[in-house]
């Protein structure tokens, strides 16, 4: 009986040469996911396997020496699934998160993915996923995009020019051939100077870049307005959209929060589109209400509105449900759409699968060794 295994180590130069930054590609791969989420055949966490993950948070004033201490984006956090259809791979992504990381050059998170044989158990590959996770998240607003963004889009505002903002950009390029123009609001000089880098060097659809002083001037006029930013710790501290100043048709895509006017959430030329919606039912559970307050995305929101039955559950629609023709998306051209990105690691895991099978097939990356035979078997 054969015992050996080994598996593959890909570093982040290893998973751009097999294609981690393919967006186009990872928008389709996304597609397939979605659909394979909606027939049911994956497990996420979680009493009901949907939960986002695990999460390790510290305590304000630590009692014990060395213990880290609460902060800004300060955790360890274990997302694992197992996703069916053509994928058949089981896995985890696990990260670091501190804020202070910016101050020493490095990431905010540092992030590693390890895909496992489903039956053994067995590591497959362990791989650099700060490139894998950031590429996944972006092409999940452009599925969106894909199905629900306005006809001949030709504007997008990125509020947070961020590492979201960037993938996302890339993901709205990919599927609306008509984007030219792109709308930046940003915080510092610094992410907004590092944006328009990225953009003049990977988005050359993009013929004009626009600085925006203002929430207002950025979301006006705008067919995508894509929302990226850090938030405070409650809703009422989220940066606010005033729906007065988002035009008729616009597609707002959310993989962080913002504040509305209420009346927007429930307006009849308003509808309300989700990732997965037993992500957020999930989410209902693990959090007390209102939930967006913990949750910090707007999927969240529609959940609490669900609770003080301002909306109906047919009130929610799965974007899964648009690609497969079973719900109506966009209902007409004035419509306006929030679409809300939760993030799932069954993403993580179909665009793992991807990366691997082709580092497989181009010879990238390092064979490592767990045993020739186990000691302990």
């Amino acid at each position: 009986m054969e015992t050996k295994i080994d598996f593959l180590y890909l570093n982040e130069q290893d998973m751009i040469a097999a294609g981690v930054k393919d967006m186009e590609k990872c928008v389709k791969v996304m597609e397939d996911m979605m659909v394979t989420l909606k027939k049911g055949d994956y497990v996420m966490g979680g009493e009901n396997h949907n939960s986002h993950g695990c999460m390790v948070t510290f305590p304000d004033e630590p009692k014990f020496e060395g213990m880290p201490k609460n902060g800004e984006d300060r955790r360890f956090m274990a997302m694992p699934a197992y996703l069916g259809g053509r994928f058949q791979m089981a896995g985890m992504k696990w990260y670091g998160s501190n804020i202070e990381n910016r101050t020493k050059g490095l990431p905010r998170s540092i992030l590693m993915m390890m895909l496992n044989d489903k039956d053994t158990g067995a590591p497959l590959a362990l791989m650099s996923a700060n490139l894998l996770s950031a590429y996944r998240t972006g092409a999940i607003p452009g599925v969106g995009a894909k199905y629900l963004a306005p006809k001949n889009a030709q504007t997008a505002a990125i509020i947070g020019p961020g590492v979201m903002g960037k993938t996302s950009l890339c993901a709205f390029v990919s599927v609306c051939p008509g984007l030219e123009t792109v709308k930046i609001k940003g915080r510092s000089q610094r992410s907004i100077d590092s944006f328009t880098d990225f953009v003049r060097r990977e988005c050359p659809q993009i013929k004009e870049i626009l600085v925006c002083g203002t929430m207002e001037e950025a979301v006006r006029g705008s067919d995508i307005i894509s929302t990226t930013t850090s938030v405070g710790n409650k809703e009422i501290g989220f940066p606010f959209i005033d729906d007065a100043w988002i035009k008729k048709g616009a597609l707002i895509c959310m993989p962080s929060a913002a504040r509305f006017n209420e009346a927007f959430y429930v307006a009849p030329d308003t509808r309300l589109v989700v990732d997965n919606h037993r992500l957020y039912e999930a989410w209902a559970d693990e959090y007390p209400y209102p939930s967006y307050d913990a949750v910090q995305v707007v999927g969240a929101k529609f959940m609490d509105l669900l609770h003080d039955h301002k909306i109906q559950m047919e009130d929610i629609v799965d974007i899964a449900d648009v690609i497969t023709g079973t719900a109506v998306g966009r209902r007409n051209a004035d419509e306006r759409i929030i679409y809300s990105v939760g993030g799932m690691p069954v993403e993580d895991i179909a665009w793992g699968k991807e990366i691997y099978e082709n580092a497989l097939r181009m010879g990238i990356g390092t064979k490592l060794p767990l045993w020739e035979r186990p000691e302990l078997a």
